[in-house]
């Protein structure tokens, strides 16, 4: 019980970030609406793209997770926006809590002793609650590392 306890801590600070690496709050706050679409080099995402990409990638993990009935997007284009600039004045906004809600969904889980961690998904091949965890700690922390990057150059950081 005390291990398990411990892992789900040690989630649970991964999840937040803030300990190695910037955390989603302090990567996406204050950055300039004007700056959100700009990409400053060939290849290199935007502000929005990336925060979109988070955003979807980590729905679909909490999905996947959840759902047998869930159809992940194509990929690779479904986990991506259209445009490299938000389509309205709304859209980031929109981006950002919805990207919050999901991320309290899977620390919910993450903190529910009732969920087994170690047990395959049944919907899966092979899939456990930890390794999609695992993979949500991973992929955000990736991306919010590129967003740093992106407002550095855009000379947007610190915020």
């Amino acid at each position: 019980m005390a291990r398990d306890k411990a892992l789900r801590e040690h989630l649970l600070a991964l999840l937040k970030g803030g300990e190695a690496h910037v955390d989603f709050e302090a990567a996406i706050k204050g950055m300039p609406p004007k700056l959100r679409g700009v990409r400053p080099a060939e290849g290199v995402h935007s502000a929005w793209e990336l925060l979109e990409h988070l955003r979807i990638a980590q729905w679909d993990i909490l999905e996947f997770t959840q759902d047998a009935a869930h159809v992940s997007p194509e990929f690779p284009a479904g986990y991506w926006p259209d445009s490299p600039e938000p389509p309205d004045q709304g859209a980031w906004d929109r981006s950002v809590a919805s990207f919050r809600e999901d991320f309290q969904e899977i620390t919910d889980l993450v903190r529910d002793e009732g969920t087994d961690l170690f047990a395959k998904i049944p919907h899966g091949d092979g899939q456990t609650v930890l390794r999609e965890v695992l993979l949500v700690v991973d992929h955000n922390a990736y991306h919010i590392g590129e967003m740093v990057m992106l407002r550095r150059v855009l000379g947007a950081w610190p915020p």
